[in-house]
């Protein structure tokens, strides 16, 4: 094979946009970061909760019969479900590791 592989086209698909705890600097520390951590938290629980409203919303309309397309009742339901079990996966994983630590010896 002479030649490379071409690019492929992601029409639509925009790059991701950083973090709000990252500013392309060496990460911050102590409560600095701590802060930031529980700003990171809180934006997602806020962000999970207007999914969730906004998927009930929509339900609500299709079975009112005010919704015109269906399809967005169920794309805003699917957000709504992958980021619930995305937060539930995040919240085992920072018991777990709490736990790993109050296993630990001084």
């Amino acid at each position: 094979m002479s030649g490379g592989i071409d690019a492929v086209s992601a029409a639509g698909v925009s790059p991701l946009a950083p973090l709000s705890f990252e500013d392309g600097a060496s990460a911050p520390a102590g409560a600095a970061s701590a802060g930031s951590f529980a700003t990171s938290l809180t934006g997602a629980m806020e962000n999970l909760q207007q999914l969730q409203s906004s998927s009930n919303e929509l339900a609500v309309q299709a079975v009112t019969g005010d919704l015109q397309d269906i399809h967005q009742a169920m794309i805003a339901s699917a957000r709504a479900s992958v980021t619930l079990d995305l937060v539930v996966a995040v919240r085992d994983r920072s018991v777990a590791a709490f736990n790993e630590i109050m296993r630990m010896q001084a």
